[in-house]
């Protein structure tokens, strides 16, 4: 049963790729039909029906010219139609009773019909059936009622109807198969862009975990070299601050690389995605590497929604380990956490008058955040902010403050997105940020 399965499937991809042959073992065929149809004589007056008649040398000759025609059918339907029905009605003319010839013109009219449109189909089916038809009656001995003519008219109508109704047929499926390729493609690119935006939030708050802590870091560090001579146990508490930094950021780090495990790996990380809930720890541990920080925040009950929570935070998180790195000496720093209707408003400013403002490093000219040129190169601070409070639909601004300073201010919905409510922050089960 397989091999005769796949013998079929054979020969029809063989059909398919050689068409011509096809064509020419069907009017080769229809020749054989239409000489063997020429010996009929339905009327004959002793009653047989075969050796009746004998097709006469024109007759013959049609009918090969008509089969012959039918060859480029495919190629050329309407000029084969034209060339068949002219044999056809040369036929009809000509012979009396008339040899089969319009079975070719059947044919190339079922042609026609399946490789044009309906509109084309009606009139050429028309117009063909209407001069086959009046030939027949005309020239034809018998009356013009005569169940011959009408015949005539019967076979050419059905093949008309025929190719149209396998065109449409044939519209129908490809109609279908375009739908599914395009559901597939539509797939695809689905999943092209989940994968994007997946990775767009991993690098995200990948910036967010190694930029703060690294920050706190290298202050902590420079700190001990200053003053590992004239004052060792400071020195000590900032290599002290050093330490758990470094391990906080191995921490998230490792809760955040492990989301990207494959199936069958150990299990991720279950701690929560950080929020303002933990913001007095990041604010203490930003005081601690010695940044004057205020925090005025009005009630965090109700809590907001998981994306929004985070978003609140990494913005907070971001702006300050900016203040700390370009704000420059004595710099101080003021946290504001304000929900306005529908809406909760993050704002985070800073004092600084020295290399930049809290988001120096960001500034599209690559000047020190203040407008002046000369600041840090610029980094992925400000547009990871602005990307991750636009995916909830609220809004950021970010630029020097009148008198000096930087003031970083984000307007985010109480009410996300449900798709990004819902779905859990992909790179924000780091654990606690201290």
């Amino acid at each position: 049963m397989t091999t005769l399965g796949t013998g079929v499937l054979r020969v029809r991809n063989w059909v398919r790729g050689h068409p011509l042959s096809l064509d020419a073992a069907l009017a080769l065929a229809v020749l054989v039909a239409m000489i063997i149809g020429s010996f009929v004589h339905p009327g004959a007056p002793d009653g047989s029906v075969f050796a009746a008649r004998r097709p006469e040398p024109g007759s013959v000759l049609l009918m090969v010219l008509g089969a012959v025609a039918l060859i480029w059918r495919r190629r050329r339907p309407m000029a084969v139609l034209v060339a068949t029905a002219g044999l056809t009605v040369a036929e009809l003319m000509r012979s009396d009773p008339p040899a089969p010839v319009v079975t070719c013109t059947v044919i190339a009219l079922y042609t026609v019909a399946a490789r044009t449109d309906r509109p084309t189909t009606w009139r050429v089916g028309l117009l063909t059936m209407a001069v086959l038809t009046a030939a027949a009656m005309f020239f034809g001995s018998a009356p013009w009622y005569s169940q011959e003519n009408f015949g005539v008219f019967a076979w050419t109508g059905m093949a008309g109807a025929a190719g149209d109704a396998v065109r449409s047929r044939r519209a129908f499926v490809d109609a279908i198969r375009e739908r599914a390729e395009r559901a597939e493609r539509t797939r695809d690119e689905e999943a092209r862009r989940r994968v994007a935006e997946e990775r767009l939030r991993i690098a995200r708050d990948l910036h967010d975990v190694v930029a703060h802590h690294i920050a706190l870091v290298n202050v902590q560090a420079g700190v001990a070299a200053h003053v590992m001579d004239r004052r060792p146990d400071q020195a000590k508490e900032a290599l002290a601050h050093v330490r758990e930094a470094s391990r906080s950021a191995l921490d998230e780090l490792r809760a955040t690389v492990g989301l990207l495990r494959q199936s069958g790996d150990p299990a991720a990380p279950t701690e929560p995605a950080p929020g303002l809930a933990v913001l007095d720890e990041l604010v203490d541990t930003v005081r601690r590497a010695g940044l004057p920080v205020e925090v005025a925040c009005t009630d965090r009950r109700p809590p907001l929604p998981a994306a929004v929570d985070l978003a609140a935070y990494r913005v907070i998180q971001e702006a300050l380990t900016n203040v700390r790195k370009h704000a420059g000496p004595g710099a101080r720093a003021e946290v504001s956490v304000v929900r306005v209707g529908s809406t909760a408003e993050i704002t985070v400013i800073d004092n600084g008058a020295g290399g930049g403002g809290c988001c120096a490093a960001d500034a599209p000219d690559g000047g020190d955040g203040h407008g002046r040129p000369g600041g840090g190169g610029g980094g992925h601070g400000l547009l990871g902010m602005r990307e991750r409070v636009t995916a909830l639909g609220g809004t950021l601004t970010a630029g020097p403050r009148y008198g000096g300073g930087f003031r970083v201010h984000a307007i985010l919905p109480v009410k996300a997105r449900e798709e990004e409510s819902e779905e859990p922050d992909t790179a924000g089960r780091t654990g606690e940020n201290t």
